[in-house]
């Protein structure tokens, strides 16, 4: 590799930064190796990091047991927990925060229900604020010692941090500016809530394929779309939204597993459909969840069982339309429904198998529970001191 043209500047300083966030212990031999650097350039670079706290110096080879002749080596690693980040999933019900130093080792988290209002833009920003300073204070972290926060909401959000003032003012309540007004926890990343579950996926799930969608499926379906090793974003960040279910032959609205379910349900109590005998026949629709669905089914109820089928096919026409317009390989379905909806999965995939609408994705559960939009942020985060080590130190010696 060419030696850079700025000796001991930012360039070199970026690339062993770089170097020491992917690898644990190191000599300057070792950054040499895979930077191309000088070692006069990589101990320069070493000691302008060392002096703004971003890596150590350790024990040279000697004392680790690892010298066997000549001058021992300077040994470094990151100063992983000096600094830390915090990922914030601020959905529409729940806020959760988890807090991680540089290396994405979580420390600390927190999360509470949006209780008195959960499209009210104040108590959402109110909400996010006490859970991030809760999460701090667990993982023992001042404001001050935070670099990045990476917030995820359920809407659009540009290269500004900025929401449109579309779907009727939902998606500027989801993200009431975020970006300028959440405190004083860092450089404030915002990002649409699928974005990030699939940036999770893609950094920590089980993704070995170039194109992805990764489903949110809850409340109503939001799609993070990775398309030949790119996460798709769209001029106002709406790549993903998925409003046109309205317009999609048997699935009419983008209600998600657990929205349909309960619309589903509403409309079969008025109506006298529910069995009487059976479990969902008198229970309260704002209780209801997949996993309750799935339950019942699994106890042998048959009108549960028939609305597993219903959701499944439900997914598969999701799948359809996800796969038809933008040829992925596989639908991933995130966050806390993945965890209980193995049943309607099974069923979304069996109603793909049979071939009407070929060649279709496969559809699959994602392991990263409800989690996967916060675990995403902190990828987020660490991302964008990774590409930017200069301006997180801005008084590194140049």
């Amino acid at each position: 590799m060419a030696e850079p043209g700025i000796e001991t500047g930012r360039a070199s300083v970026e690339l062993v930064a770089a170097y020491a966030f992917d690898h644990g212990a190191f000599t300057a031999s070792d950054v040499m190796d895979g930077t191309g650097l000088t070692r006069a350039t990589v101990l320069n670079a070493c000691d302008a990091l060392a002096d703004r706290g971003w890596i150590r110096e350790l024990d040279d080879a000697r004392a680790a047991g690892d010298y066997r002749r000549g001058r021992p080596a300077r040994r470094y690693e990151l100063a992983a927990d000096t600094a830390f980040v915090v990922g914030l999933d601020v959905g529409q019900h729940r806020v959760a925060a988890i807090v991680a130093t540089l290396r994405g080792e979580v420390v600390g988290r927190a999360e509470r229900a949006i209780v008195g209002g959960d499209e009210d833009p104040d108590l959402r920003l109110a909400t996010a604020r006490t859970v991030v300073e809760e999460a701090t204070v667990q993982a023992g972290a001042t404001p001050g010692q935070v670099l990045v926060t990476a917030v995820g909401v359920p809407a659009p959000v540009d290269a500004h941090g900025r929401s449109p003032r579309g779907d009727h003012d939902y998606w500027a309540r989801m993200n009431p500016d975020f970006a300028s007004r959440l405190g004083p926890w860092g450089d404030v990343v915002l990002e649409n809530d699928a974005n990030l579950a699939a940036t999770a996926e893609r950094a920590l799930g089980e993704v070995a394929r170039e194109s992805i969608a990764v489903l949110l499926a809850e409340a109503s379906f939001g799609a993070g779309l990775i398309v030949d090793g790119v996460l798709l974003h769209g001029g106002a960040g709406g790549a993903g939204e998925l409003r046109v279910l309205g317009m999609v032959e048997g699935v009419g609205s983008p209600e998600g597993l657990d929205g349909a379910a309960r619309s589903w349900l509403e409309e079969d109590q008025r109506s006298g459909a529910v069995p009487a005998a059976s479990p969902l026949a008198r229970m309260p629709i704002g209780t209801l969840d997949v996993g309750r669905v799935i339950d019942a089914a699994a106890s042998g109820d048959a009108y549960a069982g028939r609305l597993v089928e219903r959701l499944g096919e439900r997914l598969g026409r999701v799948c359809v339309l996800l796969g038809s317009l933008l040829d992925v390989d596989e639908v991933v379905v995130a966050g806390g429904v993945a965890r209980v909806a193995s049943p309607v999965i099974a069923a979304a995939q069996t109603w793909l198998d049979e071939g009407t609408y070929a060649p279709t994705p496969i559809v699959r559960a994602s392991r990263l529970g409800a989690d996967v939009v916060a675990l995403g942020a902190i990828t987020r985060a660490v991302a964008t001191i990774r590409s930017q080590p200069w301006r997180f130190a801005a008084a590194i010696a140049r």
